[in-house]
């Protein structure tokens, strides 16, 4: 199905992210916690377009660690989405963003919620 009249462009509908980003050259997205987790995990290197919220620190962060690049936030231009893709699929970004997954806890939030449940002084309503 071709994606807004792009015959180039087509619409999947719901994926399981975990299983699809481990067989991409690179997942462009949002910037969202989640996504840019998952994508980290899989070791695909990845291309930010942030919107709004933490997107802008997630974008900030996979270009701090080299394992992929950001455009400016908004609406990108082809021209910037081009140049970012071209830093993505580097193959030494590759090599880290692979490196980079083996750090990549999946309990994370499990571990941090626990630490902050011991460390935490309780307090009575």
């Amino acid at each position: 199905m071709a994606a807004h009249g792009h015959p180039d462009c087509f619409g999947i509908g719901e994926v399981n992210q975990q299983r699809l980003f481990k067989h991409v050259a690179a997942v462009v997205h949002h910037g969202g916690a989640g996504t840019t987790t998952t994508a980290a995990g899989a070791g695909a290197p990845q291309v930010v377009v942030p919107q709004m919220y933490d997107q802008h620190y997630f974008a900030g962060r996979v270009r701090e660690l080299g394992v992929g690049a950001a455009t400016d936030p908004g609406v990108p231009t082809a021209e910037a989405l081009t140049a970012a893709l071209e830093v993505a699929l580097r193959p030494e970004v590759a090599t880290r963003a692979r490196r980079f997954a083996g750090r990549v806890r999946p309990d994370g939030a499990s571990v941090a919620a626990r630490h902050l449940l011991a460390t935490a002084p309780l307090t009575s309503a």
